[in-house]
């Protein structure tokens, strides 16, 4: 069984990665994201609430360092 290599730099980050994950999937329309079974939503859906929270952590490293 292969181990993932997917390992939180700044583990504190956890909690707020998770309430800005329901916070996008809320936006996108998907209620009860924390709890619904994930394998039943499509990719693009799944693939919806990754790129926006991508998008949006981008958003925020910009504006932190276009203020330095």
């Amino acid at each position: 069984m292969a181990r993932s290599t997917n390992r939180k730099v700044v583990p504190e980050a956890k909690a707020a990665l998770d309430s800005m994950k329901l916070e996008i999937a809320g936006e996108l329309g998907l209620s009860n994201y924390q709890t619904v079974d994930k394998g039943n939503l499509t990719a693009r859906q799944n693939g919806y609430v990754g790129g926006y929270m991508t998008k949006r952590l981008v958003e925020m490293a910009e504006r932190q360092m276009a203020g330095r």
